[in-house]
């Protein structure tokens, strides 16, 4: 049965706020308040903001003829960003359920065509990591 979370709860949704604001206010403290996922909240995103470098590289190898991240979206670049964490760091997760949820969260940041954008980029470089 699929857990299903209402915005303020949904674990994604935590992890993007929560690295929008630090990508984007350096001062932010991250602080992570009590969540049944709290663990897991915290290791994406403190991975997230740790492995920059290394998941930039992945999308610069991967995705470069596809996009240039710098041309995204703030949204959009911490939901590829966190996304493609999990796909390198969280074997246990499968692929299809680390996509499904960066949409589902995606649908309060961003509109449908950019949905529909981000499906075909996660799903390249799933296939991409995943091999």
């Amino acid at each position: 049965m699929p857990l299903h979370f209402s915005k303020k709860n949904n674990p994604r949704v935590i992890i993007i706020q929560k690295l929008y604001s630090k990508y984007y206010n350096n001062e932010v403290e991250l602080n992570f308040p009590k969540h049944r996922f709290k663990k897991f909240i915290k290791d994406v995103v403190n991975g997230t903001i740790e492995r920059d470098d290394v998941i930039l590289e992945e999308i610069t190898n991967h995705l470069n003829d596809d996009l240039k991240i710098s041309n995204l979206d703030k949204v959009f670049q911490v939901i590829i960003k966190s996304a493609i964490f999990e796909l390198m760091y969280k074997p246990k997760i499968s692929s299809k359920i680390i996509i499904k949820e960066y949409l589902n969260a995606s649908n309060f940041f961003i509109d449908l065509s950019q949905t529909k954008y981000l499906n075909a980029l996660l799903d390249k470089i799933s296939k991409k990591l995943r091999n």
